[in-house]
């Protein structure tokens, strides 16, 4: 009898243990920031908290600790709420005046430039937007595809900090927005409309440094509030996903996501090697209210840590 209570005793700190730092996560998303680390790194990862409050709510019912049993319960229903999709879905009211396809690809310092030009010769989108791309990843897209995407916005730099978007249609230049890592941005005429094209990569919230990997996503909120007038596409490795305050103010200038738009908004795209087993959704593209989105998929490229993900876009005309 002795040891069956002890045994008891032992579930009910185990869940204990578990709920307390569920419930420091979850009371984070609820109060709309993204704390400290690990709650940042956490928060990437917030559908998976299921698992410990799950088998925190059975150690609690085997321990007969209903305090606990309500504890999980709340927890559980929290969860739930929040992987529901974050931000309004906007369908453009106006004619469609333009279509064309993206695809954004972080190659992993480079790595996977000889993969991604075979998925871009496959996939043909008519703008790519490449993160993490060196000096010999900037020759290997240069000699595979510099035919098909004449034009470009490039910022070439050693180990993840170059990047650069390519385009069947001309561009005018455009001020990069600053990083740790490049940004470079254009303006597109496609098919004589013009649209605003910005890539983004900010930090990683790594330990100790996520007040840049916050001035960054703030960077790039900034960028997407300051002009409504012209079409926005904003694509890249945002290092952060819907459970992030810091991402969730993007959304919150009304800008939509593609993966969101057709039904994609959970589909993980890092780690790759690990996904779908194990992943989150940090590679986006990201839209203003003048554009639809269909065909969104996730490629596997290997040589990289990241899935490519490709959109069919739909300009449509201004009422």
């Amino acid at each position: 009898m002795a040891a069956r209570r002890g045994g008891r005793r032992f579930g009910a700190w185990v869940a204990g243990l578990m709920f307390l730092l569920v419930s420091v996560v979850v009371g984070c998303r609820i109060a709309d920031t993204d704390g400290i680390t690990p709650v940042p790194q956490l928060l990437a990862f917030l559908p998976w908290l299921l698992v410990p409050a799950g088998f925190g709510l059975l150690l609690a019912v085997l321990a007969r600790w209903w305090f606990g049993v309500v504890w999980a319960l709340a927890l559980l229903g929290a969860l739930a709420w929040f992987i529901e999709p974050y931000g309004r879905t906007t369908q453009p009211v106006g004619p469609p005046v333009a279509s064309f396809r993206v695809l954004t690809s972080n190659v992993e310092f480079g790595q996977a430039a000889d993969t991604l030009a075979a998925a871009v010769r496959r996939a043909k989108p008519d703008i790519v937007f490449v993160q993490e791309c060196d000096a010999g990843c900037d020759d290997t897209l240069k000699k595979e595809l510099g035919g098909d995407y004449p034009h470009r916005a490039a910022t070439v730099l050693a180990g993840s900090k170059g990047s650069l978007v390519l385009s069947r249609f001309p561009l005018d230049a455009a001020d990069a927005i600053p990083g740790t890592m490049a940004m470079p941005g254009a303006v597109a005429d496609v098919r004589g409309n013009a649209v605003r094209l910005q890539l983004a990569h900010p930090m990683p919230p790594l330990p100790g440094r996520t007040d840049v990997w916050r001035r960054e996503l703030g960077e790039l909120r900034d960028f997407a509030a300051e002009d409504h007038r012209t079409p926005l596409v904003l694509a890249g490795d945002f290092n952060a996903s819907q459970d992030h305050a810091a991402f969730r103010r993007i959304l919150d200038t009304g800008m939509q996501d593609a993966a969101r738009l057709d039904g994609h908004d959970r589909t993980p795209s890092w780690p790759a090697r690990t996904t779908p087993t194990f992943g989150v959704q940090i590679d986006h593209v990201l839209l203003s209210e003048d554009f639809s989105a269909s065909a969104v998929r996730f490629l596997d490229l290997a040589g990289t840590d990241h899935r490519a993900l490709v959109a069919d876009l739909t300009l449509h005309q201004r009422r």
